[in-house]
């Protein structure tokens, strides 16, 4: 049985409610009681003025939950006390007030509030949806779009850039999806080998120019500042943005759609995507799922209602079978002999493990190295760092509280090289910020930068 005390609206709205669910007594002033009908499985008490608890006809059976919504019905001076007195074991919804300690208490207010920011969210989706719907529309007919992700795509900015592929071809447009990097990650690969991602890699300067001019339409997904740990010159001013990253400074586009209330860029494409009339495939489900995964770590790691809503939008659609696949790939001969490597050289300091990696092969084992290494007893935060093409590749992990692993990285190491969320980031430091007097010894010199990463990285996370 469920026992609500209120005079208003809300009240009456929750006793339809909830008397459709067991036998329910709604208790309020007869004055201002908004009684038009009589409602089943529900007794209705009006009274002609407050009253004691005491005094009031109920049962002294313990309802099933009280809903406390005003302080017209009962004049004891502390009603809450005394109902809690008579009920103990009762949960208590209310949008009175409360002070002081030991009451086992859900406000209301906080159910509302949820409520609210869901409505406005989902104007925000629409709205957001119809931005993006206008803009498409507004778009010449069969428009060349090109799709940049940032160097190395992960899962989230595949997945991302995939679904606006598909988004842009279903208006009649001719899209392409382009990174620099290399996709190494043995994950990664599954993904675009499973899910026929149509991505092209570019390396030399002169392609990328060319793409350029030719494009009518310029996308980066996943990212927000050109030449920034991504191909796009840093002087292109793309079309369109899509990110989750937080922003330091004003993004220029001619649509901007960042937030950093999303943990991933899959989830809000995939929130845009639900408000508009796209025909949702199996392909991008399965590819979105997966971003979202990825950059949450399973939902281990930082995220919000808005990522699990997507998640669940999207779940209809998701092929298990090729997820799977995706999430479970043979790993390579070279990422194990990476992790041999890491796991011998490995350099543990207080809290902090630096995991050095020589002869690094596979850029993206060492992802997969902070990961494994993370979870180490007496370890809160990770470092696996190698190098590539005259470059010290990190990639950090960190489930310490106090610290935020992008800020640190991108403070010490400026102009987009190196940056991330609180709990993982990443870089790509040239020799000569780590080493000004580079050795014309290819060999020799490779050590000294891996020494003097490996007393940098100590001296920033200590």
């Amino acid at each position: 049985m469920f026992l609500i005390f209120g005079s208003s609206g809300l009240g009456l709205r929750l006793a339809k409610w909830c008397s459709t669910r067991k036998n329910c007594t709604l208790i309020g002033l007869a004055d201002s009681l908004p009684i038009g009908e009589q409602l089943e499985n529900c007794e209705i008490i009006a009274l002609p003025s407050s009253m004691p608890l005491s005094e009031l006809p109920v049962t002294n059976n313990s309802p099933t939950a009280i809903l406390y919504l005003d302080d017209k019905s009962i004049s004891d001076d502390e009603p809450l006390e005394v109902i809690k007195r008579k009920w103990p074991k009762t949960p208590i919804l209310t949008t009175i007030p409360i002070e002081g300690d030991g009451y086992d208490l859900i406000s209301i207010d906080d159910i509302s509030f949820s409520a609210m920011q869901d409505r406005i969210r989902g104007w925000e989706r629409k709205e957001g949806a119809l931005t993006l719907d206008g803009y498409l529309r507004s778009m010449a007919k069969n428009s060349r779009v090109t799709i940049f992700c940032h160097d190395n795509p992960d899962p989230d900015a595949l997945a991302s850039a995939l679904a606006m592929n598909e988004l842009f071809s279903s208006h009649g447009h001719a899209s392409q999806i382009v990174h620099g990097g290399m996709i190494e990650h043995h994950q990664n690969q599954a993904m675009v080998k499973e899910l026929e991602i149509p991505v092209r890699r570019l390396i030399l300067d002169w392609e990328i120019t060319d793409l350029i001019k030719d494009s009518d339409i310029i996308v980066a997904v996943d990212f927000h500042r050109p030449g920034a740990n991504n191909i796009m010159p840093k002087d292109c001013i793309p079309h369109m943005i899509i990110d989750h990253h937080a922003v330091d400074e004003a993004v220029t586009a001619d649509l901007a759609m960042v937030s950093s209330e999303y943990s991933s860029t899959s989830s809000m494409v995939a929130s845009l995507l639900m408000s508009s009339d796209f025909g949702m495939s199996s392909r991008v489900a399965t590819a979105l799922a997966f971003g979202i995964k990825t950059d949450t770590l399973g939902f281990t790691r930082n995220f919000n209602a808005v990522d699990v809503r997507a998640l669940l939008w999207i779940n209809a659609w998701v092929d298990k079978e090729k997820l799977r696949a995706i999430e479970t790939p043979p790993r390579s001969i070279a990422a194990l002999d990476s992790f041999s490597t890491a796991l011998n050289n490995k350099v543990h300091v207080d809290n902090l493990m630096l995991a050095p990696v020589y002869n690094l092969v596979n850029r993206d084992s060492l992802a997969q190295i902070a990961d494994f290494l993370l979870p180490t007893e007496g370890v809160d935060t990770v470092v696996a760092f190698g190098i590539r093409r005259n470059k010290v590749i990190l990639s950090a992990r960190s489930n310490n509280a106090n610290i935020h692993v992008g800020k640190l990285l991108s403070s010490h190491f400026p102009d987009g090289l190196a940056g991330g969320h609180k709990s993982l980031g990443g870089g790509q430091i040239p020799f000569e910020i780590i080493n000004q007097q580079n050795s014309e010894d290819e060999e020799q010199n490779e050590e000294i930068v891996m020494e003097k990463t490996l007393t940098i990285l100590q001296d920033i996370f200590s």
